[in-house]
């Protein structure tokens, strides 16, 4: 199998807007899909990050922040295993990021060794 990495896109003001219980159900549901894939073999690993970043141009030039179209960043990502670019993107369209607007899952191969 290949790897691929599962790039979670959104904006920090929708996930800020719910209310403790509604982020605490939406984690649960995270926490399933996740386990699900493990329990196939096919989660590598993965983290939530931080909104806070910098980043380094090609010039030297550092931006305290990371490169964004807009508000959306990169708020966490997943390494998975799949057989195929299309089988880890039929993966990614279980992702709980989409039961609220503005999510987006970038999905790419990792380079292999």
């Amino acid at each position: 199998m290949k790897e691929f990495m599962f790039l979670f896109r959104g904006d920090d003001d929708v996930w800020d807007s719910k209310s403790p219980e509604e982020q605490q159900e939406h984690m649960q549901h995270w926490e399933k899909w996740i386990g699900e894939m493990a329990e196939q073999g096919r989660f590598v690993s993965g983290e939530r990050l931080l909104s806070k970043g910098n980043t380094v141009l090609d010039n030297g030039k550092i931006m305290d922040r990371p490169m964004t179209e807009g508000k959306e960043l990169v708020g966490g990502y997943l390494r998975v295993k799949a057989e195929s670019l299309s089988e880890a993107t039929e993966m990614a369209k279980g992702c709980p990021g989409f039961e609220w607007e503005g999510g987006a899952v970038e999905v790419r191969e990792v380079w292999p060794e």
